[in-house]
């Protein structure tokens, strides 16, 4: 077996991005993005892509600073099913913890599904810590197209950056 090394870049996602990001999610997961997106105009979030020398974007995050007084709050991270543990989440969450300590804030958190133990596994190796639970929900898109409702319980973790 052979190793390859890329290298790779860590920007700002922009919105003529988004048709390259449909690995990312349906429709509906990529209209949130967008309004997401909207949000970086006025200084509340800071939406990242991880890319290869092409340009193209194998994995996505936000940050919100609105949501948390006095820390950034990691969301929509996702990265393409290919790319899957090369790393590469870590170097966006890395990235967007660089983010929030540049705006003088010294904590990120960020919530994880109770049945996801690997991406919470990730966010434990990377000094996060359970701080509670609380239920959440998000529009996603059914198989027809239409819109409903999903409902979960989140763990809720947070890491003091330095």
């Amino acid at each position: 077996m052979a190793e390859i090394m890329v290298p790779l870049t860590i920007r700002d996602l922009a919105h003529q991005d988004l048709p390259l990001c449909s690995w990312s999610g349906s429709n509906t997961h990529l209209a949130s993005v967008a309004r997401a997106l909207d949000r970086v105009a006025c200084g509340e979030v800071d939406y990242l892509a991880v890319c290869p020398p092409s340009g193209l974007p194998v994995a996505i995050g936000g940050v919100d600073y609105a949501k948390a007084p006095g820390a950034g709050t990691l969301w929509q991270l996702a990265v393409h099913t290919a790319m899957r543990s090369c790393g590469i989440g870590t170097i966006l969450i890395q990235a967007a913890e660089q983010r929030i300590h540049a705006r003088g804030l010294h904590r990120a958190e960020l919530s994880v599904e109770e049945h996801n133990p690997r991406a919470r596994a990730l966010y434990e190796r990377l000094g996060y810590v359970a701080c509670g639970r609380a239920p959440e929900s998000w529009e996603v898109e059914a198989p027809d197209g239409s819109t409903t409702r999903y409902e979960t319980v989140c763990t809720l973790m947070r890491k003091q950056l330095p």
